[in-house]
């Protein structure tokens, strides 16, 4: 069996995903682990930004204005996500299995990796502009505590982040 593959994903895997995954075991008896984190941590002020530079301007305004993310509406987002990630990702590998992490993403990735010894990490994420341009983002941080490569993929598409 070969070392595991450790997945964090903010977004629900959908088949585009799939085949990226699959393009990375190829074929291999590879168990993959997909990790969604209950809280994605974003910043107010990041996220303002982030929706004016994707022209989102109406959400930018309307995320500004909201309350704070209930936690129990989170969580189960986050349980969703995880769901429909496991059946997008099923059948690969030598198995898929999946948790959702409290505290960090980062924290809970490189926590996982080193506690499985995983040799390779993914992170899945929809594009930020900010993170993304300063090498903020969840897959240059992780890069950055780990010994093993972190692929970083745009959710839903074959594009590359650039970790």
């Amino acid at each position: 069996m070969s070392d595991p593959i450790v997945i964090l994903t903010e977004e629900p895997l959908g088949a585009d995903d799939r085949l990226n995954i699959e393009r990375l075991v190829n074929g291999t008896d590879t168990p993959l682990l997909v990790l969604v984190p209950a809280n994605t941590e974003r910043h107010l002020l990041v996220d303002f930004l982030e929706n004016l530079s994707m022209l989102d301007i109406a959400k930018a305004f309307r995320e500004l204005s909201a309350r704070h993310p209930d936690p129990a509406a989170e969580r189960v987002h986050a349980d969703e996500t995880l769901a429909v990630s496991l059946a997008a990702l099923e059948g690969l590998g030598a198995g898929v299995t999946g948790q959702v992490v409290e505290g960090g993403a980062v924290d809970g990735l490189v926590a996982k990796v080193r506690e499985t010894g995983a040799t390779q990490a993914v992170v899945i994420t929809r594009p930020h502009a900010v993170s993304d341009t300063f090498h903020t983002d969840w897959a240059n941080k992780a890069q950055d505590q780990l010994g093993v490569p972190v692929l970083h993929l745009y959710a839903g598409s074959g594009f590359i982040g650039d970790s």
